[in-house]
């Protein structure tokens, strides 16, 4: 007699049991897909003891009939294919048949379902796989399954269920996930009557992350979106100040699917390179699109993973769209504050006039806004008609300025005392033009509002008078590297100051910076810059902020093909062990790329005899090092990545040359770090992801001191 023999099904389903459901939230799992894959519009989950004592699922999609719902508990019973064909193009989230009668196996079910509301349901009893009872029974359109007891048949399992808030923990995250994938759908999650989730099914991916999240999170969240021939997603990343301190956040869906994908997972990470610290991860909810022919669903016993037939495509399309996202969604940081409230406040508003008038040729100052007309006294009258009139005569002054009535100014002031300090400033002004100053002044202007250049104070390391700080506009340039020993570089030669309007000419796109002008107040504890302009109030990290400004110094240079090297007077010297020596030895092509110098000096020695000019002063050496060490760690037959060890030897040259926390700076020092800044192409995080300018607005501080309520 032969040893082989077939099992009967009871035990095969209790076999099948120990793959299908490996826990409650494996029940809630395929119990909601069946709600899904019937049509429902919304869905209720209603847990009690972390689905260990019952878990019941109600929907109110197309419903069974008596026949299928004794059919639906058959072992490889299911409506949702015919033929395999229908395998490789699989729309629905179950298809297999196993999922009804494994459950069945290890707990005690009730099933109620009808296909109308009109029609007389069905009511099913199922104890450890076997139908005791078959009733009629009322019901509405939609099905109503009640598993109680789970696992009470196999108490080695139950013994080894985790604490109840695990169990609901992972319940949670599961509805969740099928809520983020059919916002459409109105799901309900309870657990010993507590509501836990409850989306409303209004077809708005953003609401429902709202939900799960919050809505403090959802208004920090970027829509993406984008396609290819083959691939189509969308969905929301969030901006960099939102992180969590593990991958879960991060959901893939497939075609209706939530999967969990190695390679979809590091492309969205990849995205973030260098936008987040290390060890945190962004909160990213996206759906991709394709034919069902280029996804296989059926590799995995809970259909959690899948594999794509142009995975390469995929991943590097999700990379690029997720970075291009970020570049133009992200913004300075922000304290996450309460909703901003109208603020309703009585005030007198007081005439005023704007004394700087602008002439034929002139720049007006942006600094100083256009007040209302009022009704002048005679004198001002005819002051204003002196200035408006055009000149007659050659000006016998240098700039071709006449001369003006400082009296009549004074006086004008003198009777309007309730002059902002702007237009103090502009008194101020016509004074200067009076003693003969308007060149001396006009240079100035036009060297803090030219473009590419920063402010004159910075260049010659004198503080920037306040007027013409404040007058300054945005202006980008191109980024030059700081240093320890002095923060700025010497501008380009100055440009004749232009009119507004052929400024306005010339730049029709306007300042492209993401960072605003900012003007330097101080310094806390050497480590923090405090700037201010109209908006508000600014910190910023030093440290963090020229590591950002050096990173992509030294990434241009990086990239240069031809790399420029200094001798050393002193060469120096590297020891390895013999191990290391051989696997050194066979990567001097690739050092040499970085303009090292390097060759071997006899046993297991190697000696650098130059370096390129641009390494960090000071610390030469330790970049020589490190660099030795990157090649050192790469396997002995691996692929070296040329662009990501640029990037480490990037990171660690802009860390160690940054200024550190602790140092002073000049005012003209801090001006100059600021205008950098906002050169480069990413000026919100350092490279390990750090935020470099953290904003209050000025609606935050009126909230901090209680002026508004």
């Amino acid at each position: 007699m032969g040893h082989i023999q077939v099992l009967d099904e009871h035990l095969a389903n209790m076999i099948a049991a120990g793959e299908v459901v490996e826990r409650p939230a494996s029940v809630v799992k395929e119990l909601v897909e069946n709600a899904v894959d019937a049509g429902a519009s919304a869905v209720e989950v209603h847990v009690e003891e972390g689905g260990l004592q019952l878990i019941r699922v109600v929907d109110n999609g197309h419903g069974m009939d008596r026949e299928d719902c004794q059919l639906a508990f058959e072992r490889h019973a299911t409506s949702k294919i015919r033929t395999t064909r229908d395998l490789f193009r699989i729309r629905t989230l179950g298809f297999r048949g196993e999922a009804l009668p494994s459950i069945a196996a290890v707990s005690r079910m009730e099933l109620t379902s009808s296909p109308s509301s009109s029609q007389v349901g069905t009511r099913l009893t199922i104890e450890g796989g076997t139908i005791t009872e078959v009733a009629d029974a009322a019901a509405v359109k939609g099905t109503d399954i009640r598993v109680r007891d789970l696992f009470y048949n196999t108490p080695a399992r139950l013994k080894y269920m985790k604490s109840i808030a695990t169990e609901i923990g992972h319940i949670s995250d599961y509805v969740n996930r099928l809520a983020l994938t059919y916002p459409s759908i109105a799901f309900t999650l309870t657990h010993n009557g507590k509501v836990l989730l409850q989306t409303s099914g209004d077809g708005k991916l953003l609401h429902v992350m709202a939900a799960i999240y919050g809505v403090q999170v959802a208004k920090l969240l970027l829509p993406i979106s984008g396609e290819t021939l083959d691939f189509r997603w969308s969905g929301f990343v969030s901006k960099t100040e939102v992180t969590r301190a593990n991958r879960s956040y991060l959901s893939t869906l497939v075609n209706g699917r939530y999967v969990r994908h190695f390679g979809l997972n590091n492309a969205i990470l990849r995205g973030y390179h260098t936008l987040l610290p290390v060890g945190r991860y962004p909160i990213v909810t996206l759906q991709i699109e394709m034919d069902p022919s280029l996804v296989d669903v059926n590799v995995h016993p809970a259909k959690l993973e899948v594999r794509f037939s142009k995975e390469d495509e995929l991943v590097g399309a999700i990379e690029r769209s997720v970075r291009e996202t970020l570049r133009q969604g992200l913004e300075i940081v922000r304290p996450m504050a309460a909703e901003r409230r109208a603020k309703v406040v009585e005030q007198v508003v007081q005439p005023q006039f704007d004394l700087q008038l602008p002439k034929p040729g002139a720049v007006s100052s942006p600094g100083i806004p256009r007040a209302v007309d009022l009704q002048a006294s005679p004198r001002l009258r005819e002051w204003l008609a002196r200035q408006e009139a055009p000149s007659q005569e050659p000006s016998p002054h240098p700039g071709g300025t006449a001369p003006t009535d400082v009296s009549v100014v004074k006086e004008t002031a003198g009777e309007y005392a309730g002059l902002s300090q702007e237009r103090s400033a502009a008194v101020s002004l016509q004074e200067n033009q009076a003693a003969g100053g308007m060149t001396a002044t006009s240079e100035a202007l036009g060297t803090s509002h030219r473009e590419g250049n920063a402010p004159s104070g910075a260049a010659g390391g004198l503080e920037t008078p306040a007027a013409d700080r404040q007058a300054a506009p945005p202006a980008p340039s191109e980024p030059a590297p700081v240093t320890e020993a002095g923060l700025g570089t010497e501008p380009p030669a100055a440009e004749p100051h232009a009119p507004e309007t052929e400024r306005a000419t010339a730049e029709p796109g306007g300042d492209t910076s993401a960072v605003p002008l900012l003007f330097p107040v101080g310094q806390v504890h050497g480590t923090y810059i405090v700037a201010q302009n109209d908006d508000g109030m600014y910190l910023i990290d030093q440290h963090a902020a020229q590591e950002r400004i050096f990173y992509e110094y030294f990434m241009e240079k990086l990239k240069q093909e031809s790399v420029a090297s200094q001798m050393l007077l002193f060469p120096h010297t590297v020891e390895c062990t013999a191990q290391e020596a051989v696997k050194l030895e066979k990567k001097l092509p690739l050092l040499r790329s970085f303009g090292l110098d390097i060759e071997s000096f006899g046993g297991r020695t190697f000696i650098v005899r130059a370096h390129p000019h641009w390494f960090p002063e000071g610390s030469e050496l330790e970049v020589i090092e490190e660099l030795i060490q990157f090649v050192l760690e790469t396997g002995e037959a691996a692929q070296v990545d040329i662009r990501a060890m640029r990037e480490k030897a990037a990171i660690m040259m802009s860390c160690k040359a940054a200024i550190k926390a602790n140092r002073y700076l000049t005012h003209a020092e801090m001006e100059s770090l600021l205008n950098q800044l906002r050169e480069t192409t990413s000026p919100f995080t350092c490279p390990h992801g750090r935020p470099i300018v953290i904003h209050f607005s000025s609606y935050d501080l009126e909230k901090m001191f209680k002026r508004v309520m």
